[in-house]
Order: C-alpha cells, then structure tokens, then sequence
C-alpha cells in the first residue's frame, strides 16, 4: 500500500473508508463535492499517530534506554534528535491536514498557528533538554525547582532563579506556544468536517476504529505529561459546540470528524481515570495544589517507578 504524503491516493477506498477525488488544496474543488467529505485520511492519521508515539512519547524512554556514554551529557541526546525531528514532520503533517479539508480555511491564520507552533515547540526542545539532562544528576520530577536537592543548595543563590527560568520556559511558555497553535488547527479542520444528513450515519472506517485507541492514549501523555488540561476541556467544549451547531443546520460528522471527536471524548475518560487512581497521593498533591489536579506520568515515575527499579537492579 503506497500512502504517499505530497499526492492522494488514485484509489483510497475499501478497508481505508475513502472515496476518490479527496485530496485538494485549500478551496480548488467544488463545493458541493460532498464525496470528499466522508473519506477517512488514513495516511495521515497513521502517520500522525506513528510520529506521535514514537518522536514525541519515545524520546524520553529512548534517552533512558540507550547507554549514557553514546550521548555526553554536554551534547544532544537521542531524545533531542527525536524532538527536533517532531518539530519538521507534526507541523508538515498539520500543513498536509488543512490541505485535505473540505473547507476553504484561512491561509494567514495557519500559517501564523504553525510558526508559533514552531517557536513554542523549539523553545520547549531546548528546556526539555536540559530538563532530562538534571534527572542523571538526581532532579526529581515530582518535587518543585526549590525544593530539588540538588538545585536548593546552590551557590550563589541567584542560579536557582536562573532554573526557574529554565522551567518556566519549559514547562509555561513553551507548552503554551505549542499546544495552543496545535489544537487551535485542530479545531480549524474540524470545522469542516461535516456533511449533509442522509438515511444514515456513515459508519465509522476499520482504519479508524484502529487508529482511535492509540490515538486516545497519545492524547491523554499529551495533556497530562504538558500539564494542559483546561486547555484541552476548552477545545473538547468547542468541538461539542460545532457538533451541536451544525446538527442544528442538518450536518453530521464525517469520518475524519468522528475520528478526531471520539478520540478526544475517549481521552477525558481516560485523564478521568488517572486523576481517580493518583488522587489520595500525597506528594504528588503537593506537587501539584490547587483545584485541578493532573499529576504528570514522568512525575509519578521518578516518585514510585525509578526507585523500584533501583531497588529491584540491586537486589538482582
């Protein structure tokens, strides 16, 4: 199966849930060529979600795997190369997406979400780093910047403001220049994924039914691990919002819509449960104060998981 990126497929029907004549650029097809509407882009999803997991989740795991020696700790790591890589294809994948919309989309508004995509996605590459690079040296996640043992006892004191800095741009700015861009495009696509109502709802795809699991669980590192919560209920509402708008004006959800609607949905239950399982931690709590309590996977990793494997090596 040939899934090429810069042109659609001649063919994209069958198990793939597509119709022909489905790929364009951003307003050359006509309007009421509503076919292309109900095709299911299986190629760039799948992409999508591959690059997802493997440049943006593996690159910590990667840096924990492979040998320290390989990557001094003056010098990139793998999981640099991984982000830097995430930083060309996820905003190329984004460009390919819009391009496959069925609705004329504002160019300088994309254009504008993808450079600062971009921008906030870089700075956090540089934070990120670094960040990692202090867990070799005993930073520990689920404790704040001045409460690190080896951050707290610093000399002169002024450094530690410098590593606050370091994590506001990290884990404040970065994070925020790069989520909001990408769900704002996200939310932009969707708008146009709707279709007049038939007899029936079409069906969902196989290849969506497949790709929505790990497209759920991706979503749910995504918001926990970018501690972007509130951001994500805001875009989870707006979706809800269209659907309910354009039920009103007799349209329905494509595939590409139910693929992105239904992931989305499956994700807060998914944030549901693992709020629910981490809720009476204690240190976690006060890592994380407040009303909204989203504790992060790599925080809940350095706290319980690394000492067990410690542990574990030793006795071994």
């Amino acid at each position: 199966m040939g899934l090429d990126l810069m042109s659609a497929p001649q063919d994209p029907c069958g198990a793939l849930g597509c119709h022909p004549a489905f790929a364009h650029r951003h307003g050359a097809a006509p309007k009421d060529d509503v076919c292309r509407n109900s095709c299911f882009h299986f190629d760039l999803w799948f992409y999508f979600t591959l690059q997802n997991w493997l440049l943006d989740f593996g690159r910590p795991i990667a840096m924990i795997v492979l040998p320290l020696e390989w990557f001094p700790l003056n010098r990139p790591s793998v999981g640099d190369y991984f982000h830097m890589a995430y930083n060309v294809i996820t905003p190329f994948l984004l460009l390919k997406l819009m391009e496959r919309s069925p609705k004329t989309l504002p160019r300088s508004m994309v254009y504008i979400c993808i450079i600062v995509f971009v921008m906030g996605a870089s700075i956090h590459l540089v934070g990120d780093s670094v960040n990692h690079r202090l867990i070799f040296s005993g930073y520990q996640l689920h404790l704040s910047v001045r409460e690190n043992p080896i951050i707290k006892n610093l000399k002169p004191e002024t450094l530690i403001d410098s590593f606050e800095l370091l994590y506001y741009y990290d884990e404040h700015l970065g994070h925020s220049m790069w989520y909001i861009p990408f769900f704002l495009i996200l939310c932009i696509y969707f708008s146009g994924c709707f279709i007049p109502r038939k007899e029936q709802q079409p069906r969902m795809p196989v290849a969506a039914l497949l790709l929505i699991g790990p497209s759920s669980l991706y979503y749910w590192y995504l918001v926990t691990e970018g501690q972007i919560f509130t951001l994500f209920v805001f875009t989870t509402f707006a979706l809800v919002a269209l659907v309910m708008h354009q039920k009103r004006k007799g349209l329905v959800m494509d595939s590409n819509g139910r693929f992105l609607f239904y992931s989305f949905i499956i994700t807060l239950g998914l944030i549901a449960l693992w709020i629910g399982w981490l809720w009476n931690d204690q240190i976690l709590r006060k890592k994380y104060p407040g009303i909204i309590y989203v504790p992060e996977p790599w925080a809940f990793y350095t706290l319980h998981l690394r000492n067990l494997h410690s542990t574990q090596a030793e006795s071994v």
